[in-house]
């Protein structure tokens, strides 16, 4: 699959099991001994008040066989060893969005589609020397570090395509379905398994011997549309991987921007990377100034041959959005960091972000600060006609 300038691509981030994953991480934290995800655990409503249904259940539950849905009693039959966990959903919709705060750190097309799935038009912000696979395993392994808990990533063009990469094989998963991938990937599935296709229209479906949704891909629209009306007509576009709903992103300023690469070899020369830091500044200002915002705080970040990471950050003389003035920090804070082993990742990332005035992109006090300046606004203007990826500096190539 090609990640040309034309070629949109999505990121569709599920988490695993969310509300139990999240009850399991908030008990951890508190000092609770046992993680709930290995034990015979779900989290449910209040019984006393008829709410006593089960909403997620552990791997070690689900294989007793009980399920979404079932009450507590029911639940209890099957696992009488059950431990049951209430709900909290002020602790969900904290963790969903701190999740979204780290997704804005990537692009600022986030479209929250519910408190534990969001899609993320990633088009423009893969690196030259990565691929959207690499860059989402990344993402992914860096949510675990972080919060403890994982997530399915589905890579696609349209949104329709990036929800069912997500549903693929669980748990911790990247799995793309770019076009030419729908027959093998797609096609297989039991109809049901396709959105929109609910318990009743797939009943109709299966009346017309349709059981996949290659079946439904392969099906006479027309007689599709007779039988289900409009339903019948987006249900086959959506078979064939058609989906050209525009998504609603949500607009909301990030508390931080930064970006990180896994290079193709390991690298030991500093001077090799400080010229991989260039291009990550690069992409990071970039990034700063379109939001109309400056930076107070640089932070680089290194992974070694052996997975090791390490971080350092500094506070930058005055608030800016230059290249220049960030690069020389990063390069900095990575001389610090480095102790001459070999480096597999380098990142970067700005916070401690504020908004500036109109038209001011940065806190410059002198005439050669504001050459800099200006050298920006003369590089951002290019990207934004040819492209970040065909745009660089010397240096950076």
């Amino acid at each position: 699959m090609k990640t040309g300038l034309q070629s949109k691509i999505l990121f569709y981030i599920d988490v695993n099991n969310a509300f139990l994953s999240w009850t399991a991480v908030e008990l951890l934290k508190g000092g609770y001994s046992l993680d709930i995800r290995t034990i015979p655990a779900i989290v449910a409503g209040d019984e006393t008040q008829r709410q006593g249904i089960v909403l997620a259940k552990s791997p070690v539950a689900k294989s007793l066989g009980i399920k979404t849905g079932d009450t507590i009693r029911k639940a209890k039959e099957k696992a009488p060893n059950l431990r049951i966990y209430s709900v909290d959903f002020d602790v969900y919709n904290r963790y969903s969005d701190l999740l979204n705060e780290y997704y804005r750190t990537y692009t600022d097309k986030v479209c929250k589609f519910s408190i534990d799935e969001s899609c993320l038009d990633m088009t423009g912000c893969i690196m030259v020397n990565e691929t959207p696979e690499i860059l989402a395993r990344r993402m992914a392994d860096e949510i675990k570090q972080k919060w403890g808990f994982t997530v399915n990533v589905g890579i696609a063009p349209n949104r329709l395509l990036a929800k069912m990469a997500s549903d693929l094989e669980k748990p911790n998963k990247v799995h793309t379905l770019y076009p030419d991938e729908i027959e093998t990937k797609m096609w297989p599935l039991p109809v049901n398994d396709l959105n929109m296709a609910g318990r009743k229209t797939c009943e109709k479906l299966n009346m017309l011997g349709i059981r996949t949704i290659g079946d439904l891909a392969k099906y006479d629209e027309k007689v599709l549309v007779k039988r289900l009306g409009k339903l019948g007509r987006m249900l086959h576009e959506y078979a064939n991987g058609i989906d050209d709903e525009e998504l609603s992103y949500e607009v909301e300023k990030p508390k931080g921007i930064g970006n990180s690469t896994t290079m193709p070899e390991d690298v030991k020369s500093l001077e090799k990377l400080e010229r991989v830091l260039l291009g990550l500044c690069e992409e990071t200002t970039y990034r700063l100034r379109k939001e109309k915002m400056i930076a107070a705080t640089v932070s680089v970040q290194i992974k070694n041959s052996n997975f090791v990471t390490r971080s350092h950050q500094g506070k930058l003389d005055k608030p800016t959005a230059s290249t220049k003035k960030i690069y020389e920090k990063a390069k900095e804070l990575l001389k610090d960091l480095h102790k001459g082993e070999a480096i597999r990742l380098v990142g970067v990332r700005v916070e401690n972000l504020m908004e500036t005035q109109s038209g001011q992109m940065s806190l410059f006090d002198d005439g050669k600060n504001e050459k800099l300046e200006k050298l920006d606004v003369i590089m951002d203007g290019l990207k934004d006609k040819f492209g970040s990826e065909k745009i660089r500096r010397a240096g950076d190539l």
